[in-house]
């Protein structure tokens, strides 16, 4: 690349990458200007056709994540914008996290933990986490990895997506709320958006039941917030594990304060080679767009 395109970012970026992009590109890190041509943003970045509309330059967005459900996706499809994501090479660690996340909250390490640094001992008594029925909300990329790492801990494994998959073992609920009464563990991993948004409603969780556990590491839109606190507060499930919340990074005090929620900072792919990998995916779709070459993740 012989130039220095202007490039805008709308998301937060690790040092090396932020370097890399430096030195590639006329980095602006406030708000795009009207000669932007490339722009990296994450995966909660919102990207609106009136944002499209006052970047007449634009050709390329370089998504930091998997996530796009803030990206009009048919706005930049009509005015030629490229659009990339960095799927794969998060998955495994996402996947981790959700079987972290369901142990953690059976067998009650965090509190534990805590209880330990306080000098105490005798805690109450956790859930096995084995032999237990697991939904898994989303079978995408990320849910059937969540799911390959579930299986040996369940007793059934079932799953709810947009269509069956014929060619996986697991069975398939058309209905989460359905799925919710099969399960004793339900985890999300499925996209964002007007189709997802609180559709963990109070009758999912109702139907999850007094023994059930809930898991997201999907995004904090899929989950009616004050109703899960709620359920969680008076019983309904028995907890939960969350890496993602509606309005992050605000955490709703009453979740900080029980014992049978565990809650992570929205970790999902947030180790040091996750990292690394979807950093370098970021730099080769925009090597590879401002280079005349193939994209090695298009989305649009």
């Amino acid at each position: 690349m012989t130039d220095r395109p202007p490039l805008s970012l709308v998301t937060a970026v690790a040092p090396p990458l932020l370097a890399e992009l430096e030195r590639r590109f006329t980095v602006h890190r406030a708000s795009p200007p009207a000669d932007t041509r490339a722009m990296v943003a994450g995966g909660a970045s919102l990207i609106d056709a009136e944002m499209l509309d006052a970047l007449p330059r634009l050709e390329i967005i370089a998504v930091h994540g998997v996530g796009h459900d803030g990206i009009d996706l048919d706005a930049a499809r009509a005015r030629g914008i490229r659009v990339t994501t960095t799927p794969d090479v998060l998955t495994d660690d996402v996947a981790d996290q959700a079987i972290a996340l369901m142990l953690a909250v059976q067998r009650r390490i965090a509190v534990n933990d805590r209880m330990v640094r306080d000098g105490g001992w005798r805690v109450p008594l956790g859930r096995r986490a084995s032999g237990r029925r697991i939904g898994i909300f989303g079978l995408g990329r990320i849910g059937q990895a969540i799911a390959r790492r579930a299986e040996p801990f369940a007793a059934e494994l079932r799953y709810t997506a947009r269509s069956a998959k014929p060619d996986l073992p697991w069975q398939f609920v058309p209905d989460i709320a359905a799925l919710a009464a099969a399960s004793d563990v339900l985890i999300l991993a499925a996209p964002g958006g007007a189709a997802t948004h609180h559709i963990v409603d109070a009758d999912v969780l109702a139907a999850l039941g007094a023994d059930g556990v809930l898991v997201n590491i999907a995004r904090g839109s899929l989950v009616d917030e004050a109703t899960l606190i709620a359920a969680l507060a008076g019983g309904t499930i028995a907890g939960a594990g969350l890496d993602v919340f509606a309005a992050e990074p605000d955490v709703p005090r009453a979740l900080r304060h029980m014992d049978h929620v565990v809650l992570a900072p929205h970790q999902g792919s947030a180790t040091e080679s996750g990292r690394a990998a979807m950093a370098a995916l970021v730099l080769a779709n925009l090597d590879a767009h401002f280079a005349g070459q193939p994209l090695p993740t298009p989305l649009v």
